[in-house]
């Protein structure tokens, strides 16, 4: 987990939102709070490891349209719903809706660190696989179309004979595009291309 990765805690409760934010800080933990929804949406960029922590019953916008429209924006933060005992099926739909996971009051600070560290690892992988994807699609638009073609079908495991007769060319001809296919992906084997074509397909 990274030294900077921050905790949104978005609730209408001053105390609430203070002592999560003490409790935080004393396992040195960075967070910031909100008083509603409006205010989140308003600040927070989208950028950064991080995670969120969305009450469900607020002014405004409730914890559930508040995580709707962080979804409709294409923000990657895990957002852990707080809950009261009668909002349990609430919670549970929001699950569905994106939720990584909901916590009932009154929750024990132990409980509630462990949902917030889940959460913030779930954000560093999620960038680092972005990280890799775009890694991987800027290196397969350094390729020609034809160096592209070959490398496709190289990734597909047609052998280089195959290759030229399917698309008119030498086997020489082949074999130097498929060496330049792998150096410019980066790729010490076609197992190495395979995983860098299958990386920068992924949807972001």
């Amino acid at each position: 987990m990274r030294d900077d990765s921050l905790v949104h805690i978005v609730d209408d409760d001053d105390a609430v939102r203070d002592g999560i934010s003490l409790l935080l800080r004393s396992v040195g933990l960075q967070s910031t709070g909100y008083r509603n929804g409006q205010e989140f949406l308003e600040k927070y960029d989208g950028s950064g490891p991080a995670c969120a922590l969305f009450d469900m019953r607020m002014p405004g916008l409730s914890g559930m349209e508040l995580l709707r429209e962080v979804r409709n924006r294409r923000w990657d933060v895990p957002v852990v719903i707080i809950t009261g005992h009668g909002d349990v099926p609430l919670a549970v739909e929001a699950m569905k809706e994106g939720a990584l996971d909901f916590l009932q009051k009154p929750f024990r600070e132990e409980e509630l660190l462990q949902r917030i560290r889940q959460a913030l690892t779930v954000h560093a992988q999620s960038h680092s696989q972005s990280r890799a994807r775009n890694e991987a699609q800027r290196r397969l638009q350094n390729l020609t179309p034809r160096e592209a073609e070959v490398a496709r079908r190289v990734a597909d495991g047609q052998a280089n004979k195959v290759i030229a007769i399917e698309l008119d060319i030498s086997l020489r001809t082949v074999e130097l595009h498929r060496a330049r296919v792998m150096e410019k992906m980066g790729a010490a084997s076609v197992a190495d291309l395979v995983r860098l074509m299958l990386e920068a397909q992924q949807d972001s």
